[in-house]
């Protein structure tokens, strides 16, 4: 991998990751239309670990308050009513799931996954789904003519069922094209939750997942030969600043912001990648154009 792909892979990684567009679906697609090989599963979930180091540090009070409540009601009882110590336990509960999915499926998802006929069906299907579940949220929010605005839940009104569907969710997002935030925020929306309520414990879901599984790509790739190391940590970098970004700005526009200009961005990428294949302009399987070296 080459500087110039690194720089390019990691502004990619750190501008898509917080979006409702998939990260790992824009990695696989920006390396097949630029002829490059596919940077892979392991490049992918090392580069997160620097898009979740830009989500502890804008969350930093509340994962602070969080983890310190949450340790301290394992000895004081009275803490354990406390709506921080009951986060704590909903993200140990939320990452369920993506953990033992991902451990399950590890070899279709850095395989047979990675096709870019699922992307490009999974950005369209997904897409749809946002959509709807947007549709949905609006609809509550400002009522109609006859209808009064419906109050939506919070974070407070969490519980484990939700949290493990959260979970589930989330765990979708390891077929690339599906989104982890689209995926997330959309199962929230669909509960009836409130778009930033459902978007703020979609980053802290993430936190523990991506982690695990960067930290576990990262040991596999110390072990490795084939890992260009100074491009890979350059581009993470590039993806935690990116991604700080994007955080600050995706917050503030998410609640009273519509999801659809995302929808109808990802059916109209998945479209074109499945003419491109069906053309025989991209290949489904080696994340290059056909004919590349």
């Amino acid at each position: 991998m080459s500087w110039f792909e690194s720089l390019i892979l990691g502004l990619v990684q750190g501008l898509t990751e917080f979006l409702p567009v998939s990260s790992s679906a824009h990695l696989r697609l920006t390396a097949a239309f630029s002829g490059w090989k596919d940077p892979g599963a392991a490049f992918t979930a090392i580069t997160q670990i620097g898009t979740e180091a830009a989500v502890l540090i804008y969350f930093r009070k509340d994962i602070g308050r969080i983890i310190s409540t949450w340790s301290r009601s394992l000895v004081k009882k009275e803490l354990r009513s406390d709506h921080d110590a009951q986060m704590g336990w909903l993200v140990i509960v939320g990452s369920i799931p993506i953990g033992v999915l991902g451990l399950l499926f590890k070899d279709h998802i850095e395989g047979p996954f990675r096709d870019l006929r699922i992307t490009a069906t999974m950005l369209i299907v997904v897409g749809i789904v946002i959509g709807i579940a947007d549709r949905l949220a609006a609809r509550d929010e400002t009522g109609g003519k006859h209808r009064a605005p419906k109050q939506r839940k919070g974070l407070e009104d969490l519980g484990v069922k939700d949290g493990l569907i959260f979970g589930f969710c989330q765990s979708m997002a390891l077929v690339p094209g599906v989104s982890r935030s689209g995926a997330t925020i959309s199962g929230g929306l669909f509960m009836g939750y409130k778009r930033e309520s459902a978007a703020r414990y979609s980053f802290l879901l993430a936190i523990p997942a991506v982690l695990a599984s960067g930290l576990f790509e990262l040991k596999d790739a110390m072990e490795s030969d084939h890992v260009s190391w100074g491009p890979t940590i350059f581009a993470t970098v590039i993806a935690f600043a990116s991604g700080y970004a994007v955080i600050a700005w995706f917050m503030k526009w998410i609640s009273n912001k519509s999801f659809m200009p995302f929808v109808w961005y990802r059916i109209a990428l998945g479209i074109l990648v499945i003419v491109l294949v069906s053309m025989g302009v991209l290949s489904p399987h080696a994340g290059e154009s056909v004919g590349a070296e």
